[in-house]
């Protein structure tokens, strides 16, 4: 759904996170949102002897992003990262998709992610005694595909 108006653009704290369909609660952060595509130079001789290098768009290149929510006892999220470092393939590829919503709770922008698999999971940033900032579990998925939808 389109901006209430042109001169409007979408706000950084409306956003979801879902795994596998599953909407992942408490996320703080999401970061490393991004696509890119290969770049290829080669450089050629013209008909007249001229040096040209040229660049030409290559193939996607797979990518990967970070997500940062409250600690809870949930075990998902260490589960998943248990299965791959178990080597389970089959078990640790999964969906994933952000969707970034305008403030009357509408979606602008909508990326998904396929074969998707975590490849790290960080615990608080640090711990220290007698502070009162909440724990985090940052947790980083790598994907092979992604589209916006």
């Amino acid at each position: 759904m389109p901006l209430a108006d042109p001169m409007d653009m979408a706000t950084a704290y409306s956003f979801s996170v879902k795994i596998d369909g599953v909407e992942v609660p408490y996320v703080i952060e999401v970061s490393g949102l991004k696509s890119e595509v290969d770049m290829v130079t080669y450089q050629e001789q013209t008909h007249d002897g001229k040096y040209v290098a040229r660049q030409v768009m290559g193939r996607p290149k797979p990518g990967q992003f970070t997500v940062t929510r409250g600690l809870t006892d949930s075990k998902t999220v260490t589960d998943w990262l248990k299965a791959v470092m178990q080597g389970d393939l089959k078990g640790s590829r999964k969906t994933a998709e952000v969707v970034v919503y305008t403030s009357d709770n509408q979606p602008v922008k909508r990326l998904n992610f396929r074969n998707c698999w975590i490849k790290d999971v960080e615990v608080g940033s640090s711990l220290k005694a007698g502070s009162t900032e909440p724990l985090t579990e940052k947790f980083t998925v790598a994907w092979d595909e992604m589209e916006y939808a």
